[in-house]
């Protein structure tokens, strides 16, 4: 098991799950409440998954891209991270199948597919040339773990970027 491989894959559910609503009867208000919410726990629990597993290891071993340094990286992924979170809420607050809630599904892919796109491009691969395979499948089993625990989901908490930055250097010193 991979990090790599395991964050690829779910990338690729979450675009299917996106897709999914795309299928979806308008008319079917409970359907689309009930795939929503399946989706809205994924994305969640996967950037939590992320925050606290696959973060911090490339923090500490990563290098950056050609574009941007390590930390660079991390702290766009954050803010992507509070982009989808604020999008989420505004589903909640809508009602399921109306104007509004289209609106703020179509926000959450629309950071989510940005996200995602930079994550494959940036870190993944900086994972992959930076970080041996046996520290790749520590992480794998953690996150797995922890996205297994909490399959019923996690609240919803913005990070700040930069002290979520300073926390790691904090533990690392």
């Amino acid at each position: 098991m991979d990090i790599t491989e395991v964050i690829l894959f779910q990338h690729h559910e979450q675009r299917r799950m996106f897709g999914l609503l795309d299928e979806m009867p308008r008319d079917d208000t409970a359907g689309l409440a009930s795939l929503w919410g399946r989706l809205e726990v994924f994305l969640e629990v996967h950037a939590e998954a992320e925050e606290r597993y696959f973060y911090p290891p490339l923090l500490k071993l990563g290098r950056g891209s050609p574009d941007s340094d390590v930390i660079e990286e991390v702290e766009d992924a954050i803010k992507d991270h509070n982009e989808i979170r604020d999008a989420i809420r505004k589903v909640r607050a809508s009602e399921p199948g109306s104007k509004q809630w289209w609106t703020a599904v179509w926000a959450a892919r629309k950071e989510n597919d940005e996200h995602m796109a930079e994550e494959e491009r940036e870190d993944l691969l900086d994972v992959r040339h930076h970080v041996d395979l046996e520290t790749r499948h520590r992480i794998a089993v953690e996150f797995v773990t922890f996205e297994a625990q909490h399959s019923h989901g996690v609240p919803i908490e913005l990070k700040d970027p930069r002290e979520y930055i300073e926390a790691y250097r904090t533990q690392s010193a």
